[in-house]
């Protein structure tokens, strides 16, 4: 099965091309499952339910998070309700939501998926490598595709945890830092993994902000509001296909598309 999975999708400009280009690429690369990491579809940071809705409507099977996924209070009811939306497993007890859910792709395959969340320079969060392995554990007796989100800030982290949960799920894909990187690969044990899959929004501005106001920023150090960038966007993606039998990832690929223009 191939399973594509959406780099955060930042503010309009990445819902978007999203539904533009979404259709497509599932017939292009016969997609079994689709999943958009939303934690900055919102507006550029946070989620709700008429953009999760959106994001449904555009093709997205599942929606993965990250730090910013608390932005809007809204978000904290949303995660109660709906199992397809997920926030780091690693917040401690008591947070809304859930951290892991398992989804059926388009050909009926159960397909696990664990959204975690990064310790180095983030939030002090609890340890989401042994989180991660058990839960990995616990999945595995009803899905045997296993899906990861590493989202962080390290690349360190990000490949340590690729190397550690190696054998144990069929895919860790890092997000976060919104650039796209390029060390794709299989691991010797079967796992997929990508440092960061990158970011589906705005071209031209800085990670998905209007350049102008993040220059203002670093030039004088002083508060400055952000905002989403207009212009064109990119869709940053990659496709990974796994043996649905045994779990272990065959491929994983790098997917980009750009829009010539601005589209609205």
């Amino acid at each position: 099965m191939r399973i594509l999975f959406v780099g955060d999708v930042h503010g309009k400009p990445g819902r978007r091309i999203l539904r533009d280009r979404l259709a497509k690429l599932r017939q292009a690369h016969d997609l079994a499952l689709v999943i958009v990491n939303g934690e900055n579809s919102a507006g550029g940071a946070g989620i709700n339910s008429e953009v999760a809705q959106e994001l449904f409507g555009a093709g997205a099977d599942a929606i993965t998070g990250g730090n910013h996924t608390w932005q809007l209070r809204e978000a904290y009811e949303l995660l109660d309700s709906d199992p397809r939306i997920l926030r780091p497993l690693n917040y401690p007890p008591g947070a809304p939501g859930r951290g892991a859910t398992v989804v059926t792709g388009r050909m009926g395959t159960p397909v696990g998926l664990i959204n975690l969340q990064g310790r180095v320079f983030m939030r002090e969060l609890d340890d989401p490598f042994r989180a991660a392995r058990a839960e990995c554990e616990r999945l595995r007796e009803r899905a045997p595709v296993i899906v990861i989100d590493m989202h962080a800030e390290a690349t360190s982290e990000k490949i340590a945890l690729g190397w550690y949960l190696d054998g144990h799920c069929s895919a860790v894909i890092g997000t976060h830092t919104h650039v796209q990187t390029a060390d794709e690969r299989v691991l010797p044990q079967g796992t997929a993994y990508i440092t960061d899959v990158g970011m589906t929004g705005p071209r031209d501005g800085v990670i998905g902000m209007d350049r102008e106001g993040i220059l203002e920023r670093f030039l004088t150090q002083l508060p400055v509001r952000f905002e989403v960038a207009s212009g064109p966007a990119q869709l940053n993606a990659v496709v990974v296909d796994v043996d649905e039998s045994t779990g272990r990832a065959r491929s994983i690929t790098r997917v980009r598309e750009f829009e010539e223009t601005n589209a609205d």
